[in-house]
């Protein structure tokens, strides 16, 4: 059996493996990155990416690229019984919140060779064919056994992430709970070409015991469609799609001339009971499913990612202490129970049967939706929680203080004319200051070898609640760790010394 060495093991090449495994490597730690499957996915699978996964992109140099990959959702129509009741124009919907201020559709299986591709630039290959037979968690490293072709090999790593699904080898074999349930709903999904092509618009298809959803997949001209199993075939073990043609074109209003893919699937919710067992991590599916609503699961999982990466580097590179670790699961594990409960409300009132809920599908939400949308805060909201761009660290070991509404934890607010994202491409600790710099805390932030970034502070700055002369210590990731309204020097250096923080300046940025 041969043996060999890496600092990080990752096992699954799925987006949040492959995110994991690009960040680490443009962190400057070179992973090793296994998955049993014999080649990516070949599959559409996950479909939307939100606005806070593209910020991530943006740091990596490639979130343009993506977006010209991908489909803009042009807007939702909500459909009862038949009948257009409603419509949304998503087109803009987070303008001034985040530089991508929409929904994205872009297929899985075209999403990881793209990944694939930016993870082979960065010189990382993901060994397919390559399965986790097994592994002991030690004190000073984990040993793992994996095979190929009948042939074992023991890998020693540093830390072992596991990001391979929800059936996760990684997460049964440390022990970890997995707790949750199964609607008892069975669902269908389908990538086709219709007849007439509905454009880039969603549908939503509401019926009395019923729903269905027409979106757009790709460029080609491809739509998802997805729906519930009518009760007659839901007991059928082996189901195609000419068994559900006849209701789903009833339902959905269309037409399908071809079908590319399809399957049948039951929807789960569970939240494991630990992100982490000594050197051991699991992130993504491995770690938390739930409902389809609002497209948050991978998107998610690729916010696992980029959090656990980050923290990882550091403690390889030497630049924090083992203890920064500890920040990841309180941080992703509080979002992933709160998304659960969410989600759960949310497809419950979709697809629960009885009366109340077929009253909610087929009167209150038709009637109540389009009154809610005409307000703007509401809009905003909806945004800001959809797209991930609201998730905030506020109880985190490493977030403190706060500078206007700007709190140690939060995503540092993209604040439009100022580009105050460009500096996040860095990878890496900085400060930023919105205003007149104090000279003290510029000296302070070059004595920890600290970027210091000196913003206009104006009516934009202003609406996106940042207070004049405010300073922010931002960690690699873009969120808040250190809020600072009266740039206190000294709060900087104690903070940076309390985390035994070793600031290493800014990583390499790769085309």
């Amino acid at each position: 059996m041969a043996s060999s060495s890496s600092p990080i093991l990752i096992v699954g090449a799925g987006p949040t493996g492959l995110v994991l495994a690009l960040r680490l490597a443009r962190h400057g730690v070179r992973p090793r990155i296994v998955d049993r499957r014999a080649g990516p996915g070949e599959a559409s699978r996950a479909m939307v990416v939100h606005a806070r996964t593209l910020e991530f992109y943006q740091q990596l140099g490639f979130a343009d690229e993506v977006v010209a990959q991908g489909i803009r959702m042009g807007g939702v129509h909500l459909r009862s019984r038949g009948k257009d009741v409603a419509a949304f124009h998503f087109g803009d919907l987070g303008e001034g919140i985040s530089p991508f201020p929409f929904m994205l559709c872009y297929p899985q299986d075209d999403h990881e060779r793209f990944l694939l591709d930016r993870l082979a630039r960065a010189g990382v290959t993901v060994e397919y064919g390559t399965e986790l037979v097994g592994f002991t968690d030690r004190e000073d490293g984990v040993e793992a056994v994996l095979e190929r072709d009948g042939v074992r090999e023991t890998v020693s790593a540093a830390y072992l992430c596991g990001c391979d699904g929800a059936h996760s080898r990684v997460r049964q074999d440390l022990g970890l709970d997995f707790p949750g349930g199964t609607y008892a709903q069975r669902f269908y999904v389908a990538d086709v070409r219709l007849a007439a092509h509905p454009g880039d618009d969603v549908f939503v298809n509401l019926g009395v015991d019923a729903l269905g959803l027409v979106m757009p997949v790709r460029s080609s001209g491809m739509h998802r469609l997805i729906g519930i199993v009518p009760p007659p075939l839901a007991g059928r073990e082996e189901l195609g799609f000419p068994e559900i043609q006849p209701h789903a074109e009833a339902l959905l209003g269309v037409r399908v001339a071809a079908v590319n893919w399809f399957s049948t699937y039951n929807v789960h919710h569970r939240v494991a009971a630990r992100f982490r067992q000594g050197r051991c991590f699991i992130a993504g599916d491995a770690g938390h499913i739930h409902s389809p609503a609002g497209g948050q699961g991978m998107n998610t999982g690729i916010g696992d990612a980029v959090n656990l990466s980050w923290k990882l580097a550091e403690v390889v590179r030497g630049t924090a202490p083992p203890s920064l670790l500890d920040s990841y699961e309180p941080e992703r594990i509080a979002f992933a129970r709160q998304l659960i409960a969410s989600t759960d409300r949310a497809f419950q009132a979709a697809i629960g049967k009885g009366l109340g809920h077929q009253v909610l599908r087929t009167l209150v939400v038709p009637h109540l939706m389009p009154l809610l949308w005409g307000v703007a805060a509401t809009r905003r909201m909806m945004f800001e929680i959809v797209s991930q761009v609201r998730i905030a660290y506020p109880d985190s070991p490493l977030s403190l203080g706060r500078a206007g509404e700007v709190r140690g934890g939060d995503r540092l607010p993209w604040i439009p004319g100022l580009d105050n994202f460009a500096p996040l491409r860095a990878l890496a600790w900085q400060v930023h200051v919105y205003g007149t710099p104090a000279p003290a805390l510029g000296e302070a932030a070059a004595a920890h070898a600290l970027p210091c970034h000196v913003f206009a502070h104006g009516p934009e700055a202003a609406r996106a609640g940042v207070t004049r002369d405010a300073a922010f210590l931002v960690r690699p990731d873009g969120h808040v760790a250190l809020a600072l309204p009266d740039q206190d020097a000294a709060a900087l250096g104690a903070y940076l010394r309390a985390q035994g923080l070793r600031p290493a300046g800014s990583a390499a940025i790769a085309a």
